[in-house]
């Protein structure tokens, strides 16, 4: 088994990602992906920026409550995004591209119909969200502007998400980060205008934010499809049901995980919201600055996940599993690196995004804290996503889910006794604990076994 670790078997039906050493298939694979999520969290980190010093405290409390039903509803869609790129990458693993076009193509169409009725559902449900968070009453309101004018794009955002997915499954990270590209420097140049208006541009506040966050993604999306069609990765043809209730299969228990830690969320934002609105506002902070070794280890989860997909198709377990490994011990270091730096500089990156300084005391506390947490979000990210490119997503979601529900007995304890401090450290040793989890899951290795 070690001889095929870097190289595919010589009989092995081979497909892009299993035909050359596993140490550049991770680099040329990884490294676009890892940016494309950087550029993302640049983007986020702009727009927090510009609404926490343009709009005030209050809007950057409502922008950070929406997000986490924003985060729920994006669980949704990556069961989509989760499901096809495990099956499609199959696929291309078995040399199979004609029946990959068409899994991209049943992915697309319940993409868009999740999003539409996303959409559809959202009038009827803003003021009840907003009720669950606990939030006052200025807080809801702008919340509300922003989440109501973001969940209409989502449509487009699900399609987006299935179109990344079609190129990963490939072995195709750099269309989308070109792509990423163009449209994120679309959304920086849409924020200030929109947020703030200039000339006859009205200011839009919140809702302009949610606006260049969804025109830039709408537009990616239509131009992946027209790559993807071009490129005959796209087969259009009437939804085959079977391969619908495989993706829902595959992608139902990791989006069931982001689903539930996204709820946890809003419950904790009411255990929050007790503190004041500087707390809420600084746990939206922490997230984002926390948010660059998440979003870099979601990148090289996405690209490990089509390296394991495809390596299992090629009947090349031992490629799959070394796979793993490497990812996560590069995306750990990063981890270490951005511990480091929230412990050294945690006041001057609070400082970036608000001038209020009970914020900016309280963001920097929970950086200094959370910085625990990061040395092991590399692994739980880059892990449960290779689980989920084998197809093996039910036991993951179960065990992970349990330990995130229990930020909310244990939180509410802490917060009562230690404050926010008892808090923010719930949330760090909880996600410490689902990093080591994934970790034992993977090197058990029953994901071997996974059919799709």
């Amino acid at each position: 088994m070690n001889a095929t670790a870097d190289r595919a078997a010589p009989d092995a039906p081979r497909g892009e990602l299993v035909g050359e050493p596993l140490s550049l298939t991770i680099r040329r694979v990884a490294l676009p992906a890892v940016i494309a999520n950087l550029l993302m969290t640049a983007f986020h980190n702009v727009d927090t920026f510009w609404i926490g010093r343009s709009l005030g405290a209050e809007s950057l409390a409502a922008v950070t409550g929406a997000i986490f039903w924003v985060w729920l509803v994006i669980s949704i869609g990556e069961m989509v995004s989760i499901g096809l790129d495990a099956i499609a990458a199959r696929r291309h693993g078995e040399r199979r591209p004609d029946d990959a076009a068409r899994t991209v193509s049943d992915g697309f169409v319940l993409a868009l119909l999740l999003g539409a009725a996303i959409a559809a559902a959202t009038p009827f449900l803003l003021t009840w969200l907003f009720s669950m968070l606990g939030t006052d009453a200025s807080v809801s309101t702008i919340g509300r502007d922003y989440l109501g004018t973001y969940f209409l794009g989502m449509p487009l955002i699900f399609g987006f998400f299935a179109v990344d997915a079609a190129f990963r499954a490939k072995g195709d990270t750099r269309t989308p980060l070109w792509i990423l590209a163009v449209t994120t420097v679309c959304g920086l140049l849409l924020d200030p205008l929109l947020i703030r208006g200039w000339g006859p541009v009205p200011a839009l506040g919140v809702k302009g934010a949610a606006l260049a966050t969804l025109v830039p993604r709408g537009l990616g999306c239509i131009a992946g499809v027209i790559i993807l069609k071009r490129r005959g990765m796209i087969a259009w043809t009437l939804p085959r049901w079977a391969v619908l209730a495989t993706i829902v299969r595959v992608g139902a228990p990791a989006a069931a995980t982001g689903v539930v830690f996204s709820f946890i969320y809003v419950l904790l934002t009411r255990i929050t919201t007790q503190f004041g609105t500087p707390a809420l506002a600084a746990l939206g902070l922490g997230f984002r600055m926390e948010g660059i070794v998440y979003v870099a280890s979601v990148g090289m989860g996405a690209a490990v996940a089509a390296i394991v997909g495809q390596s299992l198709g090629a009947g090349d377990t031992a490629r799959a599993a070394r796979a793993g490994w490497i990812s996560t011990a590069v995306v750990s270091v990063v981890g270490v690196c951005m511990a480091v730096a929230s412990l050294l500089f945690a006041e001057e990156f609070a400082g970036i995004f608000s001038s209020d300084p009970a914020v900016i005391a309280e963001a920097a506390k929970y950086l200094r804290i959370s910085a625990f947490s990061q040395l092991f979000l590399g692994a739980e990210v880059v892990l449960e996503s290779a689980m989920a490119g084998a197809g093996w997503t039910f036991v993951p979601m179960l065990l992970s889910t349990g330990i995130t529900a229990l930020r909310l007995p244990i939180g509410a304890w802490a917060a009562g006794v230690w404050g926010t401090s008892g808090l923010w450290w719930t949330i760090a040793l909880t996600a410490a604990a689902r990093g080591v989890l994934m970790v034992a899951l993977w090197a058990w290795g029953r994901w071997r076994g996974a059919r799709v």
